[in-house]
């Protein structure tokens, strides 16, 4: 288990605000882990770190300190602050190439201290997931997923729906991988295969020169161009609107299209939660197709960020419309 930060792992201190707590303490707080049929590992990373300020500097950390454990865990459990931990359990699903192990996010809305936090039930569960064998002693679930109020769901394909309510996590496009009621519901077929005998390999770079473009009424040519002509600036996530349309305006076209004559990749995402991106379904999209900008069809903003990070580290952008880690369906 690795505790990056968050509201999970805080308490109340005497002038009523939170802060974190020694979470090498964890036992004092959750003595129902004595209970569990397997030996847990605790790392609390130092200092710990609210998960607004997460960079892809942390992802990389995190990716190579599973590697380094990976041998000898079967699975593994990343408590994180719920407002970025769909960008990140994204872009793990991308770093961790090779994967045929758990590994759980999680986190709460309330401290495990609370009297009515959702953290216990959260915790307990993620880790009873990610020791879960079948009957050949295969993990059940070998990919990177989230684990947030009774539903397991796919890493990359998550999105925080809610500020003030437990079941925060919501995926609108692929359903549930387990549900937890008296019992944990698992779902194989639509969960990632386990293949034996695959190697874990980090790429040990990701590419931060990405920006998102979130289209509204009224958007202005200068504000587009500040952003296309941002230095050093190779991809765009431009949340369109519905099935992936946008302005048809000419200079709003024009911009577009110079940017991507000049090497920047444009990835079409919808701002709708459910759906997906086709690219000429109506006209007012069909300017973008034949322009270059790429469709992203269904997948999340969240995972369109990392995922180009990810490919623009890597030096290859052939997988861009192509799901590589279960992150979009064609």
């Amino acid at each position: 288990m690795i505790y990056t930060g968050g509201t999970l792992g805080m308490t109340y201190d005497a002038a009523g605000q939170l802060r974190p707590f020694d979470f090498a303490q964890i036992l004092d707080n959750l003595p129902e882990l004595d209970r569990l049929a397997f030996t847990l590992s605790v790392i609390a990373l130092e200092p710990p770190i609210d998960s607004s300020n997460v960079t892809p500097t942390h992802w990389l950390q995190w990716a190579n300190l599973i590697a380094e454990h990976y041998d000898s865990h079967d699975g593994f459990v990343i408590l994180h602050g719920t407002d970025t931990m769909a960008y990140s359990a994204s872009a793990l699903s991308f770093l961790l190439d090779g994967l045929a192990k758990p590994v759980v996010f999680t986190g709460a809305q309330l401290p495990i201290g609370s009297i009515r936090t959702d953290a216990r039930e959260n915790l307990i569960t993620a880790l009873e997931i990610a020791s879960a064998r079948d009957a050949v002693g295969n993990p059940l679930v070998p990919e990177v997923c989230i684990y947030f109020h009774s539903r397991l769901l796919r890493g990359n394909r998550a999105k925080k729906v809610e500020s003030t309510q437990f079941d925060a996590f919501y995926s609108e496009n692929y359903p549930p991988l387990a549900e937890a009621g008296v019992t944990i519901e698992y779902r194989p077929a639509l969960i990632s295969p386990y293949t034996s005998g695959r190697t874990l390999r980090i790429q040990p770079r990701l590419d931060d020169r990405v920006a998102v473009l979130r289209l509204f009424p009224g958007l202005s040519r200068p504000v587009v161009e500040s952003l296309l002509h941002t230095s050093g600036l190779r991809a765009v996530v431009l949340e369109t609107y519905g099935s992936g349309n946008a302005p048809t305006t000419g200079w709003f076209t024009d911009c577009i299209a110079a940017a991507i004559r000049n090497g920047l990749v444009v990835f079409n995402v919808s701002q709708c939660m459910g759906g997906r991106v086709v690219q000429g379904r109506y006209a007012t999209s069909r300017h973008l197709l034949d322009i270059g900008v790429r469709s992203g069809a269904d997948i999340t903003t969240e995972a369109a960020v990392t995922k180009l990070m990810y490919l623009l580290g890597s030096g290859d952008l052939t997988q861009i419309i192509v799901p590589i880690r279960g992150e979009m369906t064609l």
